[in-house]
């Protein structure tokens, strides 16, 4: 009996079975968070916590919403849309730098970069408290804004990097021949042919200030300057025997974050892949 299979190699039986438990592990807690987010509070704690609803409401939702969601919504989407921003522009400035320019000083800030991403956050805390507090931003957004950039700036500049080295350099020299300025060929050749590492960049960095809990927690303390993250930290005490609540603001934190994750994955792949071809 032959067991092979039309391409001449046997099914890969533990390939298989390792994927499907994979997928169960993922999704698993995400059928979860779903069914009691729209569970009401009595059902939760008299039914199966897996089992589905006999009664759909989104009752939990409202509790979030009326609890100063909107608020902590906002804070988030100020901090991750300014991050991002300010890190796109001065990453693919120092990109661009460090692809054409062959000198001493590019090499260097190349290297400085590299050593930026070895430095962990949580080594850093401590210093970058003493330095908000010392500037007087502590408890205010921008006291999230600015460690923000930081820390995101030297992977984006290994990303972006990467990619416009892939660039071909005829067209660079094609249009210094036509008496073009770095900033024309920034601008109509660079801009244009990194979308998708931009793209990329652009998601990877907003997942992680979105996500962020370390920097909120200890930079800020008022709920005026709260984040999602940390609300739903907060929330758990808010709403202790309130599990349906407690993950509905679990979903509704997670929207934005992954509707953009959908709409740019394929850039996010060739992003994060680009130049490691070579």
């Amino acid at each position: 009996m032959n067991l092979r299979t039309t391409g001449g190699q046997a099914p890969n039986a533990i390939g298989g079975l390792a994927a499907t438990f994979w997928l169960l592990v993922t999704i698993v807690p995400i059928y979860y968070i779903l069914v009691t987010s729209l569970k009401p509070r009595q059902e939760y704690f008299g039914a199966n916590p897996l089992a589905w609803p006999r009664e759909l409401t989104f009752a939990a939702y409202g509790r979030v919403l009326e609890n100063e969601f909107a608020l902590y919504f906002f804070n988030s989407a100020l901090v991750t849309v300014v991050t991002v921003g300010v890190v796109l522009l001065i990453s693919l400035l120092a990109s661009y730098v460090i692809v054409r320019n062959r000198g001493a000083f590019a090499k260097f800030s190349h290297r400085l970069f590299l050593l930026g991403i070895a430095i962990p956050i949580q080594a850093t805390i401590i210093p970058v408290y003493y330095l908000i507090v010392q500037l007087g931003l502590y408890d205010s957004l921008l006291a999230l804004i600015l460690p923000g950039i930081a820390f995101a700036i030297p992977i984006s500049v290994l990303i972006l990097t990467n990619f416009l080295r892939d660039i071909p350099s005829s067209l660079y020299e094609a249009m210094t021949l036509d008496g073009a300025s770095h900033w024309q060929m920034f601008r109509e050749l660079v801009l244009p042919l990194s979308k998708p590492a931009i793209m990329a960049v652009g998601i990877y960095d907003a997942l992680q200030v979105w996500n962020g809990f370390l920097f909120p927690l200890v930079l800020t303390q008022s709920s005026e300057v709260r984040v999602l993250p940390l609300s739903l930290w907060t929330y758990q005490g808010e709403f202790a025997v309130d599990i349906p609540a407690v993950l509905a603001a679990v979903v509704l934190s997670c929207l934005p974050i992954l509707a953009a994750y959908i709409i740019g994955r394929r850039q996010l792949v060739a992003g994060l892949t680009a130049g490691f071809s070579k």
